[in-house]
């Protein structure tokens, strides 16, 4: 197999990317820039495509089957950004990734417990020397009750790591996991809203779950929740949280992930005006943390991200089936 990679990154990905490719004995040619009209030509001769999160449009579709690549993997858990059904009409098959559940399950409950302890605003103060504990006081996850929406790996992973805390349990999925039932109630949404002191989100980015957490959702929920996102940015109405972070009602919030943060993340925007208001204000809240979508950012899963979606690949070369494939 041929491979070509785009937006490789040099300072970690191509480390794994090497080590695997003598492995498994492959070719790979590969670009820290992401795929665009003005560098497709350099996947010409390859079999297969790996990219990161950008989008994988008709267009460029188009230009790849035309450049004879058959498959494409993306390095991510999350394929929203890929037309499927489009590639799937060229005949392309496509992969993603999968990784150990526990990087972005302790990341979540670092974000809870970062929210609930106002790190972020004891942090500005620091800043300017006050040093004074007024308005700083928070909340102890162990006495919180904490609502988990979406118990698959990561989300069951979550309530595990979280029932060493003591804290009182609640979750919500269409399809409750015997595990997540050891140690957390399963419950409906609206019991869930009603009860949680905390609530972290860890439900697909899916069209039916399109924001799952809208004015109505934000209006059942307990006086000053702390809401936790790592999962899906689409998950949250971001117009609808800022509204109920300036009334109050939602006591802090921490975001791995947002609404339209494509063409913002993992690159170096330092120097630019960035159109993305949203982003700008939520920021400047001293109660709102956010992070950019690197929840996943360990070295155990950045090398799975690796192996996982180009091994996907490999068996894609060969004919062989793989829990990868997108279909």
């Amino acid at each position: 197999m041929k491979l070509f990679a785009y937006a490789l990154r040099p300072y970690d990905e191509l480390g794994y990317m090497e080590d695997f490719a003598k492995e498994q004995g492959f070719e790979f040619a590969w670009t820290d820039d992401y795929p665009d009209a003005s560098n497709l030509d350099l996947a010409k001769g390859a079999d297969a495509v790996s990219i990161i999160t950008n989008p994988m449009t008709p267009e460029i579709l188009d230009q790849f089957h035309e450049l004879g690549v058959k498959a494409i993997a993306t390095r991510s858990i999350g394929y929203d950004h890929i037309d499927v059904a489009y590639a799937h009409k060229l005949g392309m098959k496509i992969a993603h990734a999968a990784y150990p559940p526990q990087g972005v399950a302790n990341y979540a409950i670092m974000l809870m417990m970062m929210a609930a302890r106002k790190v972020k605003f004891i942090e500005r103060e620091n800043l300017v020397q006050d040093f004074g504990l007024k308005g700083k006081i928070g909340l102890d996850i162990s006495s919180a009750t904490v609502g988990v929406i979406g118990t698959g790996r990561i989300g069951a992973t979550v309530v595990k790591h979280l029932s060493s805390f003591g804290c009182k349990l609640l979750a919500n999925d269409p399809y409750p996991k015997d595990e997540a039932a050891k140690f957390a109630d399963y419950v409906s949404l609206d019991e869930l809203y009603a009860s949680s002191d905390i609530i972290t989100l860890h439900a697909p980015g899916s069209a039916d779950n399109y924001h799952l957490i809208d004015a109505a959702a934000l209006a059942k929920m307990k006086e000053g929740v702390v809401l936790v996102n790592a999962a899906r940015g689409s998950l949250i109405d971001t117009d609808a949280l800022i509204a109920a972070l300036e009334s109050g009602h939602v006591g802090a919030c921490a975001l791995d992930t947002i609404e339209n943060e494509a063409g913002l993340y993992y690159l170096d925007r330092s120097r630019d005006i960035l159109p993305h208001r949203d982003r700008a204000i939520l920021d400047a809240f001293p109660n709102a943390i956010v992070t950019p979508h690197m929840a996943f950012y360990t070295r155990e899963d950045v090398k799975n991200m690796i192996t996982s979606s180009t091994g996907a690949l490999l068996a894609f070369s060969r004919g062989e089936e793989t829990p990868f494939e997108v279909k």
